[in-house]
């Protein structure tokens, strides 16, 4: 109930309890029974996240006899979505500053720890690049840097900052990221959602750590999960940025037929794979993945989690793909 009425708290979802009977009929209490106190209910929903809850109840929804025939079972898309993390960027911090080892060394980050595009990560408003392609932020002196109060101004200037090197004391799990050049930089999660083609129902979900590859483990890990160690042949149809030589080799190899949106230079997708009219349609039809990324940041909650840590918050993201199944099930049933 939460994520299909966009209620965005648990005191607000305890208000109307109060007084909105169908609320009330759907968790089975009577009209004059007393509702629960918002810091109890936070503390029991903690162990319904904590569960692997969430795919239980996405599974038995598309195995439904009126469901599956709705789905395809050949063809699939991929794509994957920053959710915003609970914490700002006054919280991210030297790791050392927070844990009291020794600072950390000043090399080059992870050639993909800030984000897809592969350099590392810096917010749009004022930046220089140095030699190493680190990133420098030019706001005021450091000195104070190690001790920062509450809500309290950063100062970056001298500063490599990097997931290498830094880390959220408010969400250790989240890490810096941006989506692609241009855009802000933000501590986020990634989420990624594995769709059919046939109605654009989401048949896997998960959520991983936000970094240059994420995107294309979660596509692999979801589906082995989808269906471990099948020899069937299928399709995948993902966006330019799954266009790897690697990754599309790794689908190869499990009997998966990559129809991947191929970049102008130095794409892995060849005319033996362009050529055919499936691909032409799995092209038209992978534009249905971005609809439950859409769904759940405007309906639902993960346009900026209210969660912290990544068990929770990849519960909260699995249930809302599943919610999105149920609110868009209505209209295929009645059709």
């Amino acid at each position: 109930m939460q994520i299909l009425f966009s209620i965005r708290s648990e005191t607000q979802l305890m208000q109307q309890m109060r007084y909105n009977l169908l609320f009330r009929w759907f968790v089975g209490l009577s009209i004059d029974e007393p509702v629960w106190v918002p810091t109890v209910f936070t503390k029991n929903r903690d162990r319904l996240l904590n569960a692997d809850i969430a795919r239980k109840l996405m599974g038995p929804i598309l195995a439904h006899e009126r469901i599956a025939p709705l789905l395809s079972d050949d063809h699939f898309s991929v794509d994957g979505a920053l959710i915003e993390a609970w914490a700002s960027f006054k919280s991210f911090k030297p790791k050392a500053a927070s844990s009291g080892a020794e600072p950390p060394d000043d090399g080059p980050p992870p050639p993909d720890a800030g984000n897809a595009s592969g350099t590392g990560t810096t917010e749009t408003a004022a930046k220089t690049s140095t030699a190493d392609g680190a990133s420098r932020m030019t706001t005021a002196d450091t000195a104070a840097t190690n001790e920062i109060g509450r809500n309290v101004e950063r100062d970056w200037r001298g500063q490599t900052w990097s997931n290498a090197t830094h880390a959220s004391v408010t969400d250790p799990d989240a890490r810096v990221c941006r989506k692609a050049k241009g855009k802000p930089a933000q501590l986020c999660y990634m989420g990624h959602a594995l769709t059919e083609n046939r109605n654009g129902f989401v048949v896997e979900a998960t959520l991983t750590l936000a970094d240059g590859t994420a995107e294309r483990r979660a596509a692999i890990d979801m589906l082995d999960t989808l269906d471990p160690g099948s020899t069937r042949r299928i399709t995948l149809g993902a966006d330019k940025g799954y266009d790897a030589a690697e990754f599309v080799e790794q689908l190869r190899t499990m009997c998966v037929t990559p129809h991947i949106a191929a970049k102008a230079k130095a794409s892995a997708i060849d005319g033996h794979t362009t050529r055919h009219a499936g691909y032409a349609v799995s092209q038209r039809k992978r534009k249905l993945v971005e609809e439950p990324f859409g769904w759940g940041k405007t309906v639902g909650p993960i346009r900026k989690t209210m969660l912290r840590g990544l068990k929770r918050v990849c519960a909260q993201f699995t249930l809302t793909m599943a919610a999105y199944n149920l609110a868009w099930l209505p209209r295929l049933l009645a059709a």
